[in-house]
Formats: structure tokens, C-alpha cells, sequence
């Protein structure tokens, strides 16, 4: 039967092909997908252990000139509302997380035309200057994207510059699906698909940990999600036996509460408990290179970051002490280091603390 060799092609880790992903996403029922990503994650990731982390979410500036349709959070320069994040403030913000325990900051925000490389490379610099420990996971491909045509530079020059002044990992922010028919649509001024793709490859290439995200449930198809995984699986097959790659792969769902894209233009957000599982799980069987699949529980929530862990997750992510961007849309989760722990533990697993590279954490 069709689904009985595609699964052991998958656990053998053989990539499948668009069509083959497509059927079993379509196809196959949710508890055999989720069987089979299972025994892939104890493939990848033996064992019980799951990995959670501290970390904040400090947005450098709400000031946005893409003003993509999904983005609650975005502002334009002359909004009453308008802000850039002040040293007064870092200070505060790490500081409080210092005091959690927690020792990295996920730096992101809007691509404001005001703000060039030099203000990033001094940004960064300061950070590291006050907090020596400090682990800077921040910007994003469209960022790297946009500097880069600003200063008229490359994406190798600007990255590396970022590197020196203190960036210590490139979130994969700004993914979305990688389709251009879809991000035509929902976020016409940011990076198209091949400029994303490229600027991780230059970061793979520069020994640069990274991350690859998906944003899925609004106007994209099945056939986009799909080839939105084999894009990234093409990717990491590129970089090299001694390079971090990809270090981890998160999808996450639509949050549509008050965006343009469902106020102006009627779409929804797709999402539903089944559906996730089901895109955790052809996550796992897709990506035979990747080790680490992370469960998006701030969007998702306990029960289903729970289910995640049995479906191909190994990870559930951050506390996320503060979050502005998913909450704008209506995302309301929130979770403290005793609630990852107790839900990592309820679910049968041993929560592991670990830092932005999955290198545990005592």
C-alpha cells in the first residue's frame, strides 16, 4: 500500500517528493502520521527529553515600512503610537530577565527606513558592552534583506559586520510560506522567497546558527505548505558537515484577531487542533536534516503542545517573557518556567533546559 512505503521510505530518511508529501498530508490518517514522525523524532532526538528555554522578546522599533497585511503590530513614522526602544528600557527589560534567569534577548521589530547598519552594529555593541553574556538572537532575513539594499551592501558584508558587533544567531523570522504568489499578497514589500533563502544561505555559509520558521493557515495551499518544507530541506542540505544550519524548524498558525488580512480581505485563520499535529508530524517526515522540531505553544496552547510532543516535537519553545507581535493578533498564551516544566512533565516527557544552539543549560 502507498502510505506503508512512504512511511519506511521516511524512516529510512530518504527526502520525499513534493507529490509524496502532498498525499500523505492529505491522506493519511493523523495517528499513522503521527506514529511515524515519532519514531523519526527518536531517530533524531532519542530518548524523553524536551527542550525548553528563557528568553525575551525586546522589539527594537514598532516602525514598519512593509505594513504587511498579517501584522497587527506595525506602525507607520507619524503614528501617535510610534516608538524605538530606548537604552533606558533595554536595561529594564534584560535586566528583569537576568533576574528570571534568563541571559538571551530575541531582538526584532519593524523595518524602519530611519534605522540603517550603523545603528544596529552600535546597538549591539552597547548591548554586549553591558551584559558581556548576553546572547543576541535577533533581526531576520527581510531585515538582512533590507539593510543590505540600503547601504548598498552584501548579505555576506552585512552579516558579518552584525556578527562582530555581537549577533550571536539569526532567528527565521520573515518566512511565512515561501511561495512569492503568496507573499505577493499578504507582505508584497518584504523579501521574496529566493532573497530569504539566500541570506540563510550565507549565514549557514559564515557558520551562523539560524532557525526556519512557517507561518501557515491564511491564503496559501497545501501544495505551498509542502514546497515551503522542501525548500528548507534543500537548504540545509547545503550547508556543511561542521556548519549549525538550521539548528531548528517552528511552524505556527495564523493568528487573525483584527489583522487587515481578515477585516479587509476576509480570510480567517485556518487553524485547528488536528490540523497542527498534522503539520508537526509531515514536518518531522519532511525534514530528514533537520534535528529539531519546536512546537509553537504560544499560539497553539497547553493541549496541543502537549499532543506536539507525541507528534514529531522535541522542543516547546521559550516562556517568551514578553511577546508583542502574535499577541497583537490574538494570541493569549503565556507560560512561566514552572508551567513549561509541569506541561513537559504532564505530558510524560523530562523537560530539559537548553540555550539557542539546543546545547543544555544546568
Amino acid at each position: 500500500m502507498m502510505f506503508e512505503f512512504l512511511y519506511q521510505k521516511a524512516l529510512n530518511l530518504e527526502a520525499l517528493a513534493p507529490e509524496e508529501g502532498e498525499f500523505l498530508y492529505t491522506h493519511a490518517p493523523l495517528e499513522e502520521l503521527m506514529y511515524v514522525a515519532d519514531r523519526l523524532r527518536q531517530i533524531h532526538v532519542p530518548g524523553k527529553n524536551v527542550g525548553w528555554m528563557i528568553d525575551r522578546n525586546v522589539n527594537i522599533t514598532n516602525i514598519c515600512f512593509s505594513q504587511c497585511l498579517f501584522c497587527n503590530f506595525c506602525r507607520k513614522k507619524n503614528s501617535p503610537d510610534a516608538y524605538i526602544t530606548t537604552e533606558e528600557e533595554y536595561k529594564n527589560k534584560i535586566d528583569e530577565l537576568y533576574d528570571l534567569g534568563g541571559d538571551q534577548v530575541l531582538l526584532q521589530g519593524g523595518m524602519n527606513p530611519d534605522l540603517g547598519l550603523g545603528f544596529y552594529v552600535d546597538l549591539f555593541k552597547s548591548l554586549k558592552r553591558q551584559y558581556p553574556k548576553l546572547k543576541l538572537h535577533a533581526l531576520g532575513p527581510p531585515e538582512i534583506v533590507y539593510l543590505a539594499a540600503r547601504e548598498k551592501m552584501t548579505y555576506h558584508d552585512v552579516l558579518t559586520r552584525l556578527v562582530e558587533a555581537g549577533l550571536d544567531s539569526l532567528p527565521g523570522a520573515g518566512a511565512e510560506i515561501l511561495s512569492d504568489r503568496v507573499r505577493k499578497i499578504v507582505s508584497p514589500a518584504k523579501a521574496s522567497a529566493a532573497e530569504w533563502l539566500e541570506v540563510m544561505r550565507v549565514a549557514h555559509r559564515i557558520n551562523l546558527p539560524t532557525s526556519a520558521t512557517m507561518m501557515y493557515g491564511h491564503i496559501e495551499t497545501t501544495k505551498e505548505r509542502i514546497e515551503h518544507l522542501i525548500k528548507i530541506r534543500e537548504l540545509q542540505e547545503e550547508k556543511q558537515k561542521n556548519q549549525f544550519g538550521f539548528i531548528t524548524f517552528v511552524p505556527w498558525p495564523f493568528q487573525d484577531e483584527a489583522t487587515v488580512l481578515r477585516e479587509k480581505h476576509g480570510v480567517k485563520s485556518s487553524y485547528n487542533g488536528p490540523d497542527y499535529l498534522r503539520i508537526i508530524a509531515i514536518s518531522r517526515i519532511m525534514l530528514n536534516n533537520i534535528k529539531n522540531i519546536q512546537a509553537s505553544i504560544l499560539t497553539v496552547g497547553k493541549e496541543i503542545g502537549m499532543l506536539s510532543l507525541n507528534a514529531g516535537a522535541n522542543d516547546l519553545g521559550s516562556i517568551m517573557i514578553e511577546e508583542n507581535v502574535v499577541s497583537a493578533a490574538g494570541s493569549k498564551n503565556r507560560f512561566s518556567a514552572e508551567d513549561l516544566q509541569s506541561i513537559i512533565k504532564e505530558a510524560g516527557f523530562v523537560a530539559v533546559r537548553r540555550n539557542q544552539k539546543y546545547e543544555v543549560v544546568n
